[in-house]
């Protein structure tokens, strides 16, 4: 079913975009750190990490209202992550967000600029992750969402339990989350079939 087909880095996928020599406090590498960043921390969506400020973050976690459900959340960093968050805190003397791409001058409170702000970002970092996969030699159409997919498969195969995914990704329900399930299913299964081959 083609709600299954959902597209995620494995480990050594997700390193090689990490290890990528990037030009420095160049656009192409803020997106790769963005997009790292999610890949360890819950999965958050573009919007989430676009709308994350410095203030949210107290060393070590990340405290976040999900911008679509609404959900109040407190992730922890791990180190990786606290490293991508410190460069860009240490960076942007000037604005409130940990990643400089919305204008500092922004008003949350207008719906309508800020989605538009988003919607401008995303599609800009979206662009520069289909030349990071190209640079990384990975042959898979790289999008954001590619990230929370692979936040939610390695949770689940580092033996995160599925209730705590489903929590940590702000899903309203468990059925959301185990999808991740059946495509975790899907590639032990294909790890098996090794044996039937000679």
């Amino acid at each position: 079913d083609s709600k299954t087909q959902r597209t995620y880095l494995t480990e050594e996928e997700l390193r090689k975009i990490e290890n990528l020599i990037l030009p420095d406090n160049s656009r192409i590498m803020l997106h790769r750190d963005m997009f790292v960043y999610a890949s360890y921390v819950g999965g958050l969506r573009i919007s989430d990490v676009l709308l994350l400020q410095k203030k949210n973050f107290d060393g070590s976690h990340i405290h976040v209202e999900i911008k679509k459900t609404g959900t109040q959340l407190s992730l922890k960093n791990p180190s990786t992550a606290i490293a991508i968050v410190k460069k860009y805190i240490a960076d942007q003397a000037d604005s409130p967000f940990i990643f400089p791409m919305l204008s500092a001058k922004l008003d949350l409170n207008d719906p309508i600029a800020a989605d538009k702000a988003i919607s401008s970002a995303t599609s800009q970092v979206n662009k520069n992750l289909k030349e990071i996969a190209r640079l990384a030699s990975i042959n898979k159409k790289l999008s954001f969402h590619v990230s929370r997919h692979t936040w939610a498969t390695r949770a689940l195969s580092k033996g995160i339990t599925i209730d705590k995914v489903s929590k940590l990704m702000g899903h309203a329900q468990i059925r959301e989350t185990q999808i991740y399930a059946r495509i975790l299913g899907k590639a032990l299964d294909e790890a098996m079939d090794v044996f039937d081959k000679d």
